[in-house]
């Protein structure tokens, strides 16, 4: 929506050096953080090269999206505030997701499975139809449950009875090779190997404190102090400093959910086993989900 205010507005000419934009410069280099208000564009800044970030400049500044509606009232552009912000899939318009893509995917019919006793609950027409944390609307239940694994293999979705069950939460992943928008990895990082963070890997998220674990090849294992809620393979954990946005990196493995490790400590009676001596093997991670 703030596109399109702005195409519709005529606006002065700005210089680099009048960008009220938090900008930090190492050389020829930026590393940017979105302002208050503007969290969904520092989450898509992470991927940008640095040749296109020299060439960009941001001509919202700092002004927060409602400053920018109430710009668009004081000019009544009042279709623009009637405009809906989109909180699905983008560009396709008001769809049901199912049926969307099951245009372009054939069916593979599975399971629903009960990860607590592995009792078969219902059928689906596709795994790749479900995101973990996500509801499963399972025919003939009336409470709730929710996708906690997925098996792209056999074609089953596990599922749990509760939204915050255990089996939705780890704190161990690990990441492909991280992008970093200022070309190299923080100082911090390269000289001790790890370093204090933060991270997100949804739109609007709060940021979640983590330690990174810098691997010869790039990759990173992102450990976060307390366990979140729906990690999954595929997504990107963006990772931020104080003020900046560092980079990101797709996810790749994630580490056991906490249920696993629950069942682990009652069946072996003792406590979870210690990480890995090498960060390279990583700590009791899961297959791909």
């Amino acid at each position: 929506m703030l596109w399109i205010i702005l195409g519709q507005m005529p606006l002065p000419q700005v210089t680099m050096q009048e960008l009220p934009w938090k900008m930090k410069k190492s050389l020829s280099r930026s590393t940017l953080r979105s302002p208050k208000g503007f969290s969904e564009i520092g989450l898509k800044l992470e991927m940008v090269s640095q040749d296109a970030l020299r060439r960009t400049i941001f001509p919202l500044g700092g002004l927060t999206k409602e400053f920018v509606k109430k710009i668009a009232a004081e000019n009544r552009l009042h279709h623009v505030l009637q405009k809906k912000e989109s909180m699905g899939m983008c560009f396709i318009g008001k769809r049901n997701f199912e049926h969307f893509l099951l245009q372009y995917l054939q069916p593979r019919p599975g399971h629903f499975i009960s990860i607590e006793d592995n009792k078969v609950l219902g059928t689906h027409k596709g795994w790749f139809l479900y995101t973990l944390g996500q509801r499963a609307n399972i025919g003939g239940l009336r409470e709730p449950w929710y996708v906690v694994e997925k098996d792209s293999v056999k074609g089953d979705v596990f599922v749990a009875p509760r939204t915050d069950h255990p089996a939705l939460y780890r704190d161990l992943l690990r990441t492909s090779r991280v992008h970093w928008i200022a070309e190299e990895p923080p100082a911090a990082l390269v000289r001790d190997k790890m370093m204090e963070c933060h991270f997100r890997f949804r739109h609007q998220m709060a940021l979640v404190p983590c330690v990174l674990t810098l691997n010869q090849d790039g990759t990173v294992w992102v450990t976060a102090v307390q366990a979140v809620r729906a990690l999954a393979t595929g997504q990107f954990a963006v990772f931020y400093k104080g003020d900046e946005c560092l980079g990101s990196g797709k996810i790749l493995r994630l580490g056991p959910s906490a249920y696993t490790l629950q069942k682990g400590q009652r069946r072996a009676g003792m406590a979870t086993e210690s990480p890995s001596d090498s960060p390279e093997d990583g700590p009791g991670l899961s297959p791909l989900l």
